[in-house]
């Protein structure tokens, strides 16, 4: 159709942006919103079950609402009858984009996770979007994943690039095993689909993409979820999980998926490393099985005995995966999160980074190790030897400011204050009471010698200042007890004291005996 004489009231049509097996779509402008919007227009009229289902089902979307769907803003007819949809348009490209090329983790599970989300709230309104592939989700400015075209406007037609065969609804190379064998589809049909998107993001291939639609479909019936390369080996039984034959051992529905890929996404696994595409190998190839659907059909090809051990086996591994999930799920995840803290705790350690800088340092990532596991011995054992650092390095300090006769000040640097500080991490510490008791005895030494040259209030000053740093120390509580009898004592007998006694007195007075003590205790 000549883009130039369609005609759509209310809307300024610009330009074709693509045509499907039953629709066209254009980008047109709103004239009334003036903002951009693609329109989808079906292409006949003939079909009256097709054109019910396409209002029915568009209707059905616009009463969705998540950030991750696509927002539909009008439907209506054009004049020669035809039905339109007018819906957000979305101008990031689709996930196509990335085809080729391998994501990190970080990158692919949170498109994922959105596109789960969209997909949570579309089945929980009993619909299927049974055509999940990276064409049909795009992505807005900000980079919001954004799930689109719901099937409303497509026919049987399969993905041009494999085939012209009519077999399946959705686009085979992404189709379930139930969807490639034309069996009744459900929620878990989407989660398959999904699941090879996600393995396409972190490898970069899709292992299932055969040669033919044929080879195609045999692929997604027989072949086993491919085995990760080492480095995506913790998700693993996620790939699993969404990627199972028997959609009974996959993901019951959305929302449990979603609380696995919370659950990955929140352990922020920033070891993961950049890496080239690299093969995924395939399995062997197999006779083609027929569907556990079809094999209850026909019983007698399967003895019944192994039947039930295969159902058995499942099941306990369907309990098991679902017990994983609901009690913390992706233990070797969580595991190798652990390891990398600790390693990370163990080098901040040994560069006496112990508690700085701020989010970086030994301490931290051992409590963020504890946070994940309350009962880590490695991390338990390293605080152990963290504090044991950090005891070293107060009690070194406090020596050297003993040394310094900085006893008391500055303030947060001086011995008694690194002394006290050590017995806060570790009361009983012998090395810090002893060096707290050394600074008992020079204040002892200090108040002695200024009581012998009858500086009395220094001396008290002195005895107040020990007791301090040994409020228990029996020396000084015997001089402080004693201290005014002592000073009554000492001036009676002084009182026949000779002249330049008593001048030398006036001339230490008035050198202000108090300024003399602080001075000598804090510089």
């Amino acid at each position: 159709m000549n883009d130039n004489l369609l005609d759509i009231p209310g809307y300024l049509v610009h330009g074709r942006l693509g045509k499907g097996g039953m629709a066209e779509v254009y980008l047109a402008t709103q004239e009334s919103l003036n903002r951009k919007v693609a329109v989808k227009v079906l292409d006949r009229l003939d079909d009256e079950a097709f054109t019910s289902r396409f209002i029915r089902e568009a209707r059905m979307v616009a009463s969705l609402h998540h950030p991750s769907i696509v927002t539909i803003h009008d439907i209506d007819r054009l004049p020669d009858g035809r039905h339109y949809l007018a819906m957000e348009f979305l101008s990031g490209g689709d996930l196509g984009r990335y085809k080729g090329q391998v994501l990190e983790p970080q990158e692919a599970l949170p498109i994922v996770r959105q596109i789960a989300g969209a997909l949570a709230v579309v089945h929980d309104k009993g619909l299927v979007h049974r055509d999940i592939k990276p064409a049909n989700i795009l992505f807005r400015d900000d980079g919001t994943a954004v799930l689109t075209d719901f099937g409303i406007a497509k026919d049987l037609a399969l993905d041009s690039d494999l085939t012209q065969f009519n077999v399946a609804v959705g686009s085979p190379a992404y189709s379930s095993p139930e969807q490639a064998q034309c069996q009744p589809l459900d929620a878990r049909s989407d989660i398959y689909g999904l699941g090879v998107i996600l393995l396409e993001l972190l490898t970069g291939e899709n292992p299932y993409r055969g040669a033919s639609y044929a080879e195609t479909v045999l692929n997604h019936v027989q072949m086993d979820p491919p085995v990760l390369r080492r480095g995506l080996a913790d998700y693993q039984h996620l790939i699993d999980r969404m990627l199972a034959k028997d959609p009974d051992e996959r993901f019951a529905d959305c929302h449990v998926l979603l609380e696995s890929l919370t659950e990955l996404i929140e352990l922020d696994l920033d070891f993961t490393r950049i890496a080239p595409a690299v093969p995924v190998p395939r399995a062997a190839k197999q006779p083609a099985k027929q569907s556990t659907k079809q094999s209850a059909k026909q019983p007698a090809q399967q003895p019944v005995a192994r039947r039930r051990t295969r159902r058995l086996l499942w099941g306990v591994a369907g309990v098991l995966l679902t017990l994983v999930s609901a009690g913390g799920g992706y233990y070797a995840v969580l595991q190798l999160k652990i390891a990398t803290l600790l390693e990370r705790a163990d080098q901040r350690l040994a560069e006496g980074r112990l508690m700085e800088p701020a989010g970086d340092n030994a301490d931290f990532y051992y409590k963020e190790v504890l946070r994940l596991d309350a009962d880590n011995a490695k991390a338990g054992d390293g605080l152990q030897r963290l504090l044991a650092a950090r005891i070293a390095n107060a009690l070194a300090l406090a020596e050297q400011r003993l040394g310094e006769d900085k006893l008391l000040g500055p303030e947060q640097d001086n011995a008694v204050f690194y002394y006290q500080q050590v017995l806060g991490w570790a009361p009983g510490n012998e090395q810090a009471l002893a060096g707290l008791e050394k600074v008992a005895q020079r204040f002892v030494d200090y108040s002695e010698d200024a009581f012998s040259r009858r500086e009395y209030a220094v001396a008290l000053e002195y005895i107040e200042a020990g007791l301090q740093a040994a409020p228990a120390n029996e020396t000084l509580l015997k001089l402080q007890a004693d201290h005014e009898q002592r000073v009554r004592k000492a001036k009676s007998t002084g009182v026949a004291t000779s002249r330049p006694a008593k001048a030398q007195s006036r001339q230490q007075e008035q050198e202000n005996p108090i300024k003399k003590f602080w001075n000598r205790l804090f510089n």
